[in-house]
């Protein structure tokens, strides 16, 4: 007999969840042999301090304070304020609790990195295989665009655990392009997408997702760039 996962049920009543002050956010699941986040070449020192502005400016558009983005990371305060001086380079395991945190994922704390330079072409052609890539949430993700109003990128996966809820305060979309998924919104209840289907979140609507099949999904999921402040 073929595999056959579990039908989506509805989330009625529960509560998202998510990096809470004063609380360490629990880690995602581990997975098997995640490939790197693979950046463009370039001084590696230079790297580290862009994605400390990165992270800079995504935590204070977030409202956070340092202390604040240590607790809910489950990181010292030292090494957050190293890491975004440039000082510090985090290891994938922290740099997962730091996007976590922020609602966002290892990917796309750098995008600022991979082409976010303000003198961006009106017109840019993003051939294949091109752009940073890495884990996001239980799959992989390659962005499509870095430092542009809305961030593009493909995504693949096949957990059957949907692992923990992301909530960020952008919009999202995504359009399932091969497989199946069931996605958990929360309070908001469940859905089941097969391929042409899409899905449009408002900034907030935590979300997870799993295979609904056998087969590995290809999603293209679209994101709002976080208003940063200066």
């Amino acid at each position: 007999m073929g595999h056959r996962s579990p039908p989506c049920k509805l989330a009625v009543g529960r509560v998202p969840a998510g990096p809470r002050p004063g609380r360490p956010a629990s880690r995602p699941a581990p997975s098997r042999r995640r490939p790197p986040i693979v950046t463009p070449d370039g001084d590696p020192d230079e790297l580290v301090r862009v994605l400390g502005q990165r992270v800079r400016r995504l935590r204070r558009a977030r409202g956070l304070t340092l202390v604040r983005l240590a607790s809910a990371a489950g990181l010292s305060h030292p090494f957050l304020s190293k890491l975004e001086r440039g000082l510090a380079t985090p290891s994938m395991a922290s740099l997962a609790q730091i996007a976590r945190a922020l609602g966002t994922s290892q990917v796309e704390l750098l995008a600022d990195v991979d082409g976010g330079s303000p003198g961006h072409p009106a017109a840019d052609v993003r051939r294949a295989g091109q752009g940073a890539a890495g884990p996001y949430g239980l799959g992989h993700a390659r962005l499509l665009a870095g430092g542009r109003q809305f961030q593009p990128m493909e995504y693949e996966g096949s957990n059957t655990d949907p692992g923990e809820y992301f909530t960020h305060a952008e919009d999202e979309f995504l359009y399932v392009v091969a497989g199946s998924l069931c996605v958990d919104l929360g309070e908001h209840g469940d859905a089941t997408l097969t391929r042409g289907d899409s899905l449009y979140l408002d900034g907030g609507v935590p979300h997870r997702w799993r295979t609904a099949g056998p087969d590995p999904y290809r999603l293209l999921i679209v994101k709002e760039r976080p208003h940063q402040q200066a």
